[in-house]
C-alpha cells in the first residue's frame, strides 16, 4: 500500500475526498465549508468536485446540528464541521438531547449516522472562546462516540470509520497539530482506524504514559531517560480500558496526560477505570489548569501540562516504591 507523509490537515482533506467518492449518501455541511475550504482548509476543493453535496450554512451551530441529525435519520451520512469545538456549546441541545438519544427513544428503530468534526484545544493563541478542550463534556453522554486522533494516519482512518458508523460520532481534531510536519506514513488508499481501540505509540519498559491528542505529540518528542511505554486511547468514549490496563501493567507505573482540564475530566475517568479494573501500581495524572485559556502566548503555554511538570511527575513516579 503506497504511503506518504502528510500533515494532519492534508490527511483529513484527503479522507473527506475519498469518503464522498465511496459513499453516495455522505455529504458535508458547515460554515464556510465551500468556497473558503472550511475554517482551517480541511474541506478545500470539495465543493468544486461535489457541488451538490457540500452545503454552505448560516452561522447557527444549533440549526446545522439539527439539520445534520434530521438528515441522518432520513438515511444520509452528514459530516458537519463545527469550526471551533468551543461552539459545540451552542449546538449541545440538539446533540445531547436529540441526536444522542434517538436510538434509545425509538427502541433502536432509528439511527443517527452523523459525524461532527471540530478543531479543538490551545496552542494557536486563539483566546478563551476558541481554545478549549471540551471532549470531557461529550464523553459524559450515553449515545455519543467521542474520538481524538493525535496524528495524520489516525485522523484519516478514524474519519472513514466514523462516517460508516450508525451512531453520532464527534471527532476532536487538535488544531495545533493541523500544519505540523509528521513522521507517520499515511496510505494513499482509503482505510479505517477502529473506534474504541487504543494504540501503542512507543514501546518501553519503565513507565506507561497514557496521552491524549496534542499531548501524544509532546511526550513523544521529549528527551527523557526512563524508557517510556506511550499509549494513545484515540477514542475517549467508549474507552478501551482492557487495552490501557494491559499497557499499564507492563510497567506498573502510569502517568496520564491530557490537554483538557484535569478537574472532573477524562484523566480522572481513566485513573478510576484502571484502578477499578485491578491496576495496583503507581499512578498520577496531569491535565489543563482550572482556568480559561489565555490569548497571551506565555500564559497559554502554561495552561497545559508543561515539560517541566511532566519531567517532575515522571521523576516522582520513578522514585516511588
Amino acid at each position: 500500500m503506497p504511503t506518504r507523509r502528510l500533515t494532519y490537515l492534508q490527511a483529513v482533506n484527503e479522507g473527506l475526498h475519498q469518503i464522498l467518492d465511496l459513499l453516495p449518501e455522505a455529504y458535508l455541511l458547515g460554515e464556510d465549508v465551500g468556497a473558503y475550504g472550511g475554517g482551517f482548509g480541511a474541506t478545500a476543493g470539495l465543493i468544486e468536485k461535489y457541488p451538490e453535496r457540500v452545503l454552505e450554512t448560516p452561522i447557527s451551530e444549533a440549526a446545522i446540528t439539527g439539520i445534520a441529525t434530521g438528515s441522518a435519520i432520513m438515511g444520509k451520512r452528514p459530516i458537519l464541521e463545527i469550526q471551533f469545538s468551543d461552539f459545540l456549546t451552542v449546538a449541545i441541545d440538539q446533540l445531547v438531547n436529540e441526536a444522542a438519544k434517538i436510538h434509545y427513544l425509538s427502541n433502536g428503530q432509528e439511527k443517527v449516522p452523523m459525524v461532527i468534526r471540530t478543531a479543538s484545544g490551545s496552542g494557536t493563541g486563539a483566546g478563551p472562546q476558541h481554545s478549549q478542550s471540551l471532549e470531557n463534556w461529550l464523553a459524559h453522554i450515553p449515545g455519543l462516540i467521542v474520538a481524538m486522533p493525535s496524528n495524520p494516519y489516525d485522523a484519516k482512518g478514524i474519519l472513514l470509520a466514523a462516517v460508516k458508523n450508525n451512531n453520532p460520532v464527534i471527532i476532536f481534531e487538535p488544531k495545533s497539530l493541523y500544519k505540523k510536519p509528521s513522521d507517520i506514513d499515511v496510505p494513499e488508499e482509503a482505510y479505517e482506524v477502529k473506534l474504541g481501540r487504543s494504540k501503542l505509540v512507543k514501546e518501553g519498559s519503565d513507565l506507561t504514559v497514557i496521552a491524549l491528542g496534542r499531548m501524544v505529540d509532546i511526550i513523544k518528542n521529549m528527551d527523557l531517560n526512563p524508557s517510556l511505554n506511550i499509549v494513545d486511547p484515540v477514542t475517549i468514549s467508549p474507552l478501551d480500558i482492557s487495552g490501557l490496563l494491559k499497557e499499564a501493567n507492563k510497567t506498573g507505573k502510569v502517568l496520564i496526560l491530557t490537554e483538557s482540564i484535569a478537574r472532573s475530566g477524562i484523566s480522572a475517568e481513566i485513573f478510576a477505570s484502571l484502578c477499578e479494573a485491578g491496576f495496583k501500581g503507581d499512578i498520577k495524572r496531569l491535565g489543563g489548569k482550572f482556568s480559561p485559556v489565555s490569548a497571551a502566548k506565555t500564559i497559554e503555554e502554561n495552561f497545559i501540562p508543561t515539560e517541566k511538570e511532566i519531567r517532575e511527575a515522571i521523576e516522582e513516579l520513578m522514585h516511588e516504591d
